[in-house]
Formats: C-alpha cells, sequence, structure tokens
C-alpha cells in the first residue's frame, strides 16, 4: 500500500510567531513589557544572521583567513561581532542558568564596538527582568525559528507595530506609535521621489520611513548618499529603536541628542528639508497648554493651532521646515480634511498660499493598530513652472498654482495576512502615474479626471465649497441604483435567502440529532 502523500506543513505568519513568543513570557514579565524583551533578542538575531551571511561570503570570496578582519564587516555595513555576541552561541548556551547575563553581555559588546549604536541596547536588562532559565529558553527557542531575512521589509518595525497593536490598551493606543506599512511609505515616495537632497520626519517612530525610502532610491538606481536623514521622536523607547533599526542597515541619521516633543523642544530649529515624509500621531489632543507656543515661528502668517488637536500644528511644522522647493507627502486622519474654526482659517491660508498639490484618501484596513480611512497629504512649496533633472531625468513641470488633484484609492488594495489590505505595485503605479502626468508640460494629452477616482479642482472650485478639501465633495461618483434591474436583483436575494434557510434547517437537524445520540434529546 502507497504511504499517504504528507500534508504540505501550514506557513505561520510572523504574527504568529510574534505571539507564541510572547505566549513564552506569560507570568514572567508584563504584557506590555513583551515587545522589548522579544525585540532586543529579535535584533541579536537580525544582526547575527547578517554577520553570518556576510562571514561566509567572505570566506568563498576572499578565503578563510579574512573572515575575522573587522573592515571587511565594516565596508558592507554589517555589524562585526564577537563570538560571545553571536545567535549562535546564544542558542548554544540557551538553557545555562546564566544565559539572562550572556544575552546582556552580547548587546553590551555590539553596542561597545559600533558607536552608531550608542544608546539604543537595553543595559543589564535581562539580568534584571529574572526570567525563568527554562521560560527564556523556550523564548530563544521560538526567535530562533523565526526568518530575519526579509529584504523587502522593515522588519523591525513591523515587529514593534505588533506589540503595540496587542497590548494598545496598555500603551501605544493614542500615542500615534503607528508602523507604516511598506506600500504607504513607497507611495509617498514614489510621489515626491526623494532622490537628493535633506529628508526629514518629525515623528520617525522606529525610522520606518526612513528603511523604506533608502530602499526605494536604491530601487531606482539613485544613490542613497545624496540623501541626508533628518529626524525626531518622542519616546524614548521608539526613539533607541530607530536608532537601532538604521544602525543594523547602514543608514546615516541625525535623529537629534535624544527623544523629545517635536513641538516643545524641536532638535532642528533651522533645518529646511527638501522632502518630507511623515505619520504623525493621529488627532492628539491636549498636545500644548493655553497659554503654550502661541509666539512660535512656525505658525508665522497662520492662526495658532488650537490645544484640542494637533493635527494642523503638525501640518505647519512640516511646511515650515521645507526648503523653497521642498515637498511633503503625510498621513492625517480624515478629519483635517474638513474641520472648522481655526482648522478652517489654517485651511484656507495654506489653500490660497498654493502649498496643497494633492489630497488623496486612503483604503481602510491599512495599518496594524487602527482600522481608520487617512489621507495623504502632498504639500508642495513650488507648484509653478519649472524644468527639473532627478535621477537622470528631465522633468518639466507646468504651473500648478490654482490646482489640487483629489484621489480616492478606497477601492483600491489587495486582502494580506487575512485582514489587512495593502496598495499593490500595479495600483501604485497608477495613482503615480495620474499625479506626474497631471503636474507636467502636455497632461492635456495625459491626464483626464475619472469618475470615482480622481479630478483636477481649480481654486476657485474650492472656495466656493467653503475650502473644504474632502476629495467626494469634487470627484464625481456614479449612480450605479439608476442601471439595477430591481426583478432580477429581487430573484437573486429570493434564491440567495432560500440556500441559507435550508442551510440553518440542516444545522438545527443535525444538532437536534447529536443531543439525541448523547441520551439528551430535545424536544421542540
Amino acid at each position: 500500500m502507497a504511504k499517504a502523500a504528507a500534508k504540505p506543513k501550514k506557513e505561520v505568519s510572523m504574527e504568529e510567531a510574534l505571539w507564541k513568543s510572547a505566549d513564552k513570557l506569560r507570568g514572567s514579565v508584563e504584557p506590555a513589557e513583551y515587545k522589548h524583551v522579544v525585540l532586543s533578542l529579535f535584533f541579536l538575531k537580525f544582526a547575527s544572521d547578517k554577520f553570518e551571511k556576510q562571514r561566509k561570503m567572505i570566506a568563498e570570496k576572499f578565503g578563510e583567513r579574512f573572515i575575522d578582519n573587522v573592515a571587511f564587516y565594516t565596508k558592507d555595513n554589517v555589524f562585526f561581532l564577537p563570538e560571545e555576541s553571536r545567535w549562535s552561541y546564544i542558542i548554544e548556551h540557551a538553557k545555562q542558568d546564566d544565559i539572562a547575563l550572556k544575552i546582556d553581555t552580547a548587546l553590551y559588546n555590539i553596542e561597545k564596538s559600533n558607536p552608531a549604536l550608542k544608546g539604543a541596547l537595553p543595559d543589564n536588562y535581562y539580568s534584571r527582568l529574572h526570567i525563568d532559565t527554562a521560560k527564556l529558553a523556550s523564548l530563544l527557542d521560538e526567535i530562533n525559528r523565526m526568518n530575519t531575512d526579509d529584504e523587502e521589509n522593515d522588519i523591525i518595525g513591523r515587529v514593534y507595530e505588533y506589540f503595540l497593536s496587542k497590548f494598545a490598551l496598555a500603551e501605544g493606543k493614542g500615542k500615534g506609535e503607528f508602523y507604516t506599512p511598506k506600500s504607504i511609505v513607497n507611495l509617498i515616495a514614489e510621489m515626491i521621489e526623494p532622490y537628493d537632497g535633506i529628508l526629514y520626519d518629525p515623528c520617525c517612530g522606529s525610522g520606518g520611513m526612513f528603511v523604506q525610502s533608502i530602499k526605494f532610491v536604491e530601487a531606482h538606481s539613485g544613490n542613497k548618499k545624496k540623501v541626508s536623514i533628518y529626524g525626531q521622536e518622542y519616546t524614548n523607547t521608539t526613539f533607541k529603536l530607530a536608532k537601532m533599526n538604521l544602525a543594523i542597515r547602514g543608514i546615516a541619521a541625525n535623529l537629534g541628542e535624544m527623544a523629545a516633543n517635536t513641538f516643545s523642544n524641536d532638535q532642528h530649529k533651522d533645518l529646511k528639508a527638501d522632502f518630507i515624509m511623515a505619520n504623525p500621531p493621529f488627532n492628539q489632543k491636549e498636545w500644548r497648554a493655553d497659554n503654550e507656543l502661541i509666539d512660535d515661528p512656525r505658525w508665522n502668517g497662520y492662526e495658532v493651532p488650537p490645544t484640542s488637536n494637533a493635527n494642523y500644528g503638525w501640518i505647519l511644522n512640516i511646511v515650515s521646515k521645507l526648503s523653497q522647493n521642498g515637498v511633503a507627502g503625510f498621513l492625517l486622519a480624515n478629519g483635517a480634511l474638513s474641520d472648522d474654526g481655526t482648522e478652517l482659517k489654517i485651511r484656507k491660508q495654506l489653500i490660497e498660499n498654493n502649498l496643497v498639490e494633492a489630497i488623496i484618501i486612503l483604503p481602510r484596513n491599512l495599518f496594524y493598530t487602527t482600522d481608520i480611512s487617512v489621507t495623504l497629504w502632498i504639500i508642495n512649496k513650488n507648484k509653478r513652472a519649472r524644468v527639473v533633472e532627478q535621477n537622470g531625468k528631465v522633468k518639466r513641470y507646468r504651473d500648478r498654482q490654482k490646482e489640487i488633484l483629489f484621489m480616492d484609492l478606497r477601492q483600491m488594495g489587495s486582502p494580506y495576512e487575512k485582514k489587512y489590505i495593502e496598495l499593490t505595485e500595479e495600483d501604485r503605479a497608477k495613482v503615480t502615474g495620474v499625479y506626474h502626468a497631471w503636474q507636467q508640460e502636455g497632461f492635456e494629452d495625459t491626464y483626464q479626471d475619472v469618475p470615482e477616482f480622481c479630478y483636477a479642482a481649480s481654486l476657485e472650485e474650492v472656495a466656493e465649497k467653503g475650502y473644504t478639501l474632502v476629495p467626494s465633495r469634487y470627484i464625481e461618483f456614479v449612480n450605479r441604483d439608476e442601471n439595477i434591474d430591481f426583478d432580477t436583483k429581487m430573484k437573486t436575494l429570493q434564491s440567495e435567502l432560500a440556500e441559507l434557510l435550508v442551510a440553518e434547517e440542516q444545522s438545527k437537524a443535525d444538532l437536534l440529532a447529536v443531543f439525541k445520540e448523547l441520551g439528551y434529546e430535545i424536544k421542540l
């Protein structure tokens, strides 16, 4: 008799693997602490996997005698790890009573020998936790199974975001600590094209915007050395994580001297950026006191943003940081498109100053930590006609000072990991193609308004509609109800309902039969 074919092994998602690893900590540390415990270990494995990959390449290409030459690692932005800091060493000693000390020593030595990591890694952390040796060994074993070979994604940021979403009630919820999905970062990068100049993120989180932006530049044959990175982060843990995330990828960045509030302790006061990419905290309340930041130079020419919501504080901070030809792409909650009062006055001024270039509504369920639909704003300091050479290509921009492009992407996107949506490469190409065509000379032949997708509005139209920036107020929507045959529709519903009722009766009969077999017959 032939042996039955083995069932294909179920692929475990990264999220499932993370949950399994966190589950090993139950009862040993507080749930809100899980991410700190797992992340540093994940970093250790990530750094070690990169080291081993480089070590193998050196041996094959140059010979065994060069495998301990530090220069052969640093030239490719790979950390050289002494033996006691390698993941293989940690796994080998995982069941020993002093494993916590060994982990702390491994992290200490990595930080000590790599200046870019100064202050990024935990100090004597695992020894202080007093996790049971068996539990810690089990956790290490679980992390050992995880694949770090993911060049396409900001995997450290994604791990962090996962834990934030899991324990949002304990921390993170409302603080705006959102990992921005790769597809959204790519969309922003493809629209503003940050090839050459200063790139700034005023709320950089774990550094995901920078990671994906540099990948974008490299993917389009650009030179990442032409991009200077500046950022700021409020939360100390996340600040350290950003340093860790960028250092391990060989990305040089100025994140300021410390974790600090962008509004009250701006680490880059005089910065003028060519490109700004940001995902600020949504609808941040009480972000300043009533008498605080009243005369801040960032609000010059505008009303002071209200204390009740920081959205327009973020917008004006971004506008103030743009160079004379600077362009920004950032995310905000949809409410910012139509807020009244002070926000309306600021929005009106931004529009009349010809700064708002495009407003793009994104699909729901893009983020781990929120399922709301959000808006991508494109702010451009120079919407006048000009010729620009960028990454080896000449672009002939037309004068767009009296126009705003509106786009609605809510019908786009493909599902991934069961409940999330991502914009595919084809989706993004369609959006950026329309945007760049509208920007440039000859747009009369290359751009057209499309119902339920895009519309180029004049400032007169925007003024007539009370300076709202809600895309649905401008984009034409098709009334599909007019084309529906009522009789056909009702017959379809009739058939579907009949099938449901039959299935319900069958389920009921099956349930009654089970109880009868058990000797507990149910009589109706």
